[in-house]
């Protein structure tokens, strides 16, 4: 698991530090952060004390009413079991009492000039990101019209070519060689690339490109949903491969299952182009609509 520090915290929101600047080395273990409102009343039945703790207009105007005595005792209480650090939201003021009690205790106490509603919901989703269950494949991801695509097979069979030309036709390449697979949730898997390869496509005989330098930052994106797992394989003269094939197959990633359409190679198949027809037939269903369905209505219509 990803170690997030209060410092990666302060760097990726762009975060005032008001005190504890010595202490943002503390790690952050916990992927939701918490609003200490029923602590400030002396209620720590259920405290997560390891969550970051936020501090919006309620619980900053609650202290500002408190008497000084007061406030020590509700500051106190909640800064000697030690969370990680503390985030004031709104740019509110009036904080030395605050500053005080978490410079004492060795505690970051940082600032964001974003509504709490909206800097929760940011942080929620990256820490929910870092501490995500993660496994790195062999393969190329791709976002095609909006349709997060594995791309697998073995080495040399075509894939980081086929990327190419999706590149090529308006799509986006999300990772190529090393696509790291992170579970945010129980039915969903995000496709990211490792930073090292962030832009980079290896192509045989050419060797690594920039695809933002070269085709501009359209051509490229973060992450993306995988919903969908296509397989490139060699043709076999001796298979069967049955295009009205109704059942969908599934592969499994993180325990949470993609459907999977396999892609025989043969000299001359514009397999750009069989990708993108399967991003467009995947977004149909999604729809409803099914052509191998239809298609058999009719033929049971005539019969």
């Amino acid at each position: 698991m990803k170690t997030i520090t209060v410092k990666d915290l302060v760097d990726k929101f762009q975060l005032e530090v008001l005190a504890g600047q010595t202490q943002l080395h503390r790690t952050i273990s916990r992927s939701s952060v918490h609003r200490p409102g029923l602590e400030f009343v002396g209620f720590f039945e259920y405290f997560p004390q390891e969550h970051v703790q936020v501090l919006g207009e309620k619980e900053i105007t609650y202290l500002h009413t408190q008497t000084e005595q007061e406030r020590d005792i509700r500051i106190g209480n909640v800064v000697k079991y030690h969370p990680p650090c503390f985030v004031v939201t709104w740019n509110q003021g009036g904080l030395e009492y605050l500053i005080e009690h978490c410079a004492r205790e060795g505690i970051p106490l940082l600032r964001s000039p974003k509504p709490t509603s909206v800097f929760i919901e940011r942080v929620d989703a990256y820490l929910t990101k870092a501490f995500a269950p993660e496994v790195q494949i062999h393969g190329v991801c791709v976002n095609v019209a909006g349709i997060g695509i594995l791309l697998r097979g073995k080495s040399g069979i075509g894939k980081s070519e086929t990327a190419l030309t999706l590149i090529r036709r308006g799509h986006r390449l999300v990772a190529d060689d090393a696509v790291v697979l992170k579970k945010v949730n129980p039915e969903l898997i995000i496709g990211t690339h490792n930073q090292k390869t962030r832009e980079f496509l290896a192509l045989r005989s050419v060797g690594l490109i920039n695809v933002a330098r070269i085709y501009g930052r359209s051509s490229f994106q973060d992450e993306t949903r995988i919903v969908l797992d296509i397989e490139l394989t060699q043709w076999k003269e001796s298979e069967l491969y049955n295009d009205l094939e109704l059942e969908t197959k599934y592969v499994e990633y993180l325990d949470v299952r993609i459907p999977h359409i396999e892609i025989p190679l043969q000299p001359g198949r514009d397999v750009a182009a069989l990708v993108e027809a399967a991003a467009n037939n995947y977004y149909l269903q999604l729809q409803g609509y099914s052509a191998a369905e239809e298609f058999m209505q009719r033929i049971n219509s005539d019969s």
